[in-house]
């Protein structure tokens, strides 16, 4: 989308009253709900292999009721298509804020919306990798000859949803950190005295996203979450010079 139509769009709502303000809400807001729902429709065509690709290190599954299987296609085809429409979700939300900004802060804010989708799937993609495959190589670890593991699909699909998910949030990180710096709310000496704080919330964020309560899971999110940490204080100090 050009700057000229951009600057127009700003200039006209920049004059809107309160009411017009709420109904340009509620329209970006119906075609934000109009968008994942055709991209959900979309995907449900291709349920049967978006289910293959996300239950691929689970081996066998099985549906413990007749709906089951049928409602765990659904769920993977309103996440599919959440994850396709959240570029027009972000635009949408930038594009009603955005007049409320100064000029000059418009460009760094659309590239602070690219970047947050940018490390949203990169969290995704992470915890899908590297992250899940671990998770259930621990948890089927505890099989025996006598105690055999017998998955349904509907659990199976919340366990993968509750391991990516938390991932795309926790790689949001950095950028938190980096706008509050530039905004001189924070800076390098702040992160790095707050360290040992952020060590404790890592794990107690850990216990409270995890799927599950142990150890593993908690340190599976916890982990990362300190190296983004520590990562941010680099960038802030060394990059950022703050």
């Amino acid at each position: 989308m050009d700057n000229q139509y951009l600057e127009f769009d700003g200039a006209k709502e920049g004059n809107m009253s309160l009411f017009d303000h709420l109904q340009e809400l509620r329209r970006r807001l119906i075609i934000c709900i109009a968008a994942v729902l055709g991209t959900s429709t979309g995907c449900y065509m291709f349920a049967e292999e978006l289910v293959r690709i996300i239950t691929a290190s689970a081996g066998k599954l099985y549906y413990m009721n007749p709906a089951e299987a049928f409602f765990a296609y659904l769920k993977v085809s309103l996440l599919a298509g959440s994850l396709l429409a959240l570029p027009l979700i972000f635009y949408h939300i930038w594009a009603f804020v955005m007049p409320a900004l100064a000029k000059t802060r418009r460009t760094a804010s659309f590239l602070l919306v690219i970047m947050s989708l940018v490390m949203f799937f990169a969290g995704l993609v992470f915890s899908y990798f590297l992250v899940l495959p671990a998770g259930i190589k621990f948890f089927m670890g505890f099989a025996t000859e006598g105690l055999q593991p017998m998955i349904s699909i509907g659990q199976y699909i919340s366990l993968v949803i509750s391991f990516l998910l938390p991932f795309g949030f926790i790689f949001e990180l950095p950028l938190f950190i980096i706008v509050a710096t530039q905004l001189g709310m924070i800076d390098s000496g702040f992160l790095v005295s707050k360290r040992k704080i952020v060590i404790v919330l890592s794990f107690v964020i850990g216990a409270i996203v995890a799927p599950s309560p142990d150890v593993f899971s908690q340190a599976m999110i916890a982990i990362p979450l300190l190296v983004l940490y520590e990562m941010s204080i680099v960038i802030v100090k060394h990059i950022l010079h703050k």
